[in-house]
């Protein structure tokens, strides 16, 4: 018997054992291939196929606000507005204490003007006293001082005795008065006669004028003998008050 018989003859027991290597081997193979490998996660490790949900906000739903109820409103009334009174601004009777905004400015008709003599009888005729009536129906007010013009020639109103001002309004009731003491003459150049006295009333503004000028009747005499010293007072409600401003020149 050659080689080559002997390699190609094989006993039954060396096909048994192969048999059996055999099955244990792919019994081997298949536990592995199951089983998990080594460098394999372990289940906790692996990623989730599932994506983590976002978070969702929730949207408000939108509110809408009640309109407060419509408040009835009543309409106002039409009402009267009274017309304003007029006013003293600075220098009104009184030079600078102004008006109440109470009464309106006496005028020619509400008034009635008397002179006096305040020498005694006998002498010169330099000192009167101008007195005003209120003889209308209503409450008025003179203001400042009068405009005073003595006789036809006068050039001017008398001047004011500035330090006669009382810094007060001069406001008449019907019946009521005002006086202002006039200074006839003060001794000075550029004498004259003057066969009468008249005089202007101001409004509150200074300055101003309100109606037609008041003549008085001279006090028992004719003429008077005037110059231009001659002087007057503001108005004012005490007589005595007044003359005193010019009863010492």
């Amino acid at each position: 018997m050659n080689a080559s018989d002997s390699t190609n003859r094989t006993s039954p027991r060396s096909w048994k054992s192969y048999a059996l290597g055999a099955a244990a081997c792919a019994a081997l193979l298949a536990a592995t291939a199951c089983g998990p490998g080594a460098g394999d996660p372990e289940p906790s490790d692996r990623p989730s196929s599932t994506a983590s949900p976002k978070p969702t906000t929730a949207t408000p739903a939108p509110t809408t606000a009640t309109p407060a109820a419509p408040t009835a409103t009543t309409p106002a009334k039409p009402g009267t507005t009274a017309p304003a009174t007029p006013t003293a601004g600075p220098g009104g009777t009184g030079g600078t204490s102004g008006g109440d905004g109470t009464t309106v400015a006496c005028a020619k008709g509400d008034l009635s003007l008397a002179a006096t003599n305040e020498d005694d009888k006998g002498r010169p005729v330099r000192h009167l006293l101008l007195t005003l009536t209120n003889v209308g129906s209503r409450k008025c007010t003179v203001y400042n001082y009068p405009y005073v013009q003595m006789g036809a020639d006068a050039q001017a109103p008398v001047a004011v005795i500035e330090d006669s001002d009382p810094k007060a309004l001069a406001t008449l009731a019907p019946g009521e008065k005002a006086y202002a003491a006039l200074l006839v003459s003060g001794g000075h150049r550029d004498t004259y006669e003057a066969g009468y006295v008249s005089l202007g009333l101001q409004g509150p503004r200074p300055g101003s004028h309100v109606g037609e000028s008041i003549r008085a009747e001279l006090p028992g005499i004719d003429t008077l003998t005037v110059d231009d010293g001659g002087r007057v007072t503001y108005w004012m409600t005490a007589s005595g008050l007044a003359l005193r401003f010019i009863m010492s020149s």
